[in-house]
């Protein structure tokens, strides 16, 4: 029954992943660790304002790109699951509406961890994230195409 849904695989390591980053591994006191310093090295004359702005802004990009990622894989496995039949737009609807979903638990769930805090902004760009990745696609595919449905 496991390897039928094998599609879904890459959809559930991502949301463990995001998950993880809901963690303490994912506050701002542990991610400045890592994105401060590169901010400094990438602009070295920078205010500490200008640093702290920074790291606000790859956090919120991260929140962004995170969503993103999920879209796309919960629109391979979705499209997958239910075959063409269902139409490119009733997939993008169930997946932005899934992703949307998971971003609201993510929050929900940030209000049991310490360091962090849940916000309805970033549901906001979670959700977002999730429909510029699939606006993305669909561009993409309306004049690039996928050439294995193209006759040939």
């Amino acid at each position: 029954m496991l390897l039928k849904h094998k599609h879904w695989w890459p959809v559930v390591a991502w949301m463990v992943f995001i998950f993880c980053m809901s963690t303490g591994f994912g506050t701002a006191e542990h991610t400045s660790r890592y994105i401060d310093p590169f901010l400094r090295w990438l602009m070295p004359h920078a205010t500490e304002d200008v640093i702290a702005r920074g790291h606000f802004l790859v956090r919120k990009l991260g929140h962004l790109s995170e969503y993103a990622v999920l879209a796309l894989l919960v629109r391979r496995a979705l499209a997958i699951t239910v075959g063409p039949a269902a139409g490119a737009w009733r997939v993008a609807l169930i997946t932005l509406t899934f992703c949307a979903v998971y971003a609201s638990t993510d929050e929900f769930h940030q209000t049991f961890v310490p360091g962090r805090t849940p916000s309805p902004v970033d549901v906001a760009i979670d959700t977002t994230g999730a429909a510029l990745a699939l606006a993305g696609f669909s561009v993409a595919t309306a004049f690039g195409g996928d050439r294995r449905r193209r006759p040939a």
